[in-house]
């Protein structure tokens, strides 16, 4: 009995180890639901994925994009996408009650990909995951809904502006491309 013990010890070290070295840089956080106490994370629920980071606001021009991210993660969640939503106030467009932000997303546009604490995407304040997003993709967000794509590898595909819509189809390709 106890030579199994040890043998379950030392096989669930060496998993967690080896599952260390596999996680991609980018996923080595852990980040509050939000709205909530629970943490998440990231390696543990998203390696293997293909991610979407997304840094979003409650009111901008942009936040109807909620509904075209949402759709988007519907369509492709079976085959390995996960959309990640960040609000920030970085652009003094989002609410500081994580409450109303919460009820925005999930009665207003019917949000049920992830989403998470609010934080800060650029500047000194920047968040350490959107300060390796940048370093990584070479450049930070110039507004809200300023996308990244890293695939299931964990490299950065690509970043996408606030224009580029949830529906467009070059944005789609690259989504299904890092799929596979």
């Amino acid at each position: 009995m106890y030579s199994r013990i040890l043998t379950f010890i030392a096989i669930t070290l060496f998993s967690s180890q080896l599952f260390a070295a596999e996680c991609p840089s980018l996923l080595k956080f852990a980040k509050r639901k939000l709205n909530s106490q629970e943490v998440v994370n990231l390696c543990t629920e998203y390696a293997g994925k293909t991610v979407l980071f997304v840094n979003t606001a409650s009111y901008c021009g942009f936040t109807p994009q909620f509904k075209g991210l949402e759709a988007l993660y519907a369509e492709y969640k079976d085959k390995g996408l996960v959309v990640l939503g960040f609000p920030s106030h970085d652009f003094n467009q989002e609410d500081n009650d994580e409450g109303k932000t919460a009820e925005l997303c999930n009665l207003t546009y019917g949000v049920k990909f992830p989403m998470f604490e609010p934080i800060s995407v650029r500047g000194d304040d920047a968040d350490p995951l959107y300060r390796m997003l940048a370093k990584k993709s070479g450049t930070t967000p110039k507004w809200n809904f300023y996308k990244y794509l890293m695939n299931k590898n964990g490299e950065i595909v690509d970043s996408y502006s606030s224009l580029t819509k949830p529906t467009d189809e070059d944005f789609i390709a690259d989504i299904v491309k890092a799929l596979k």
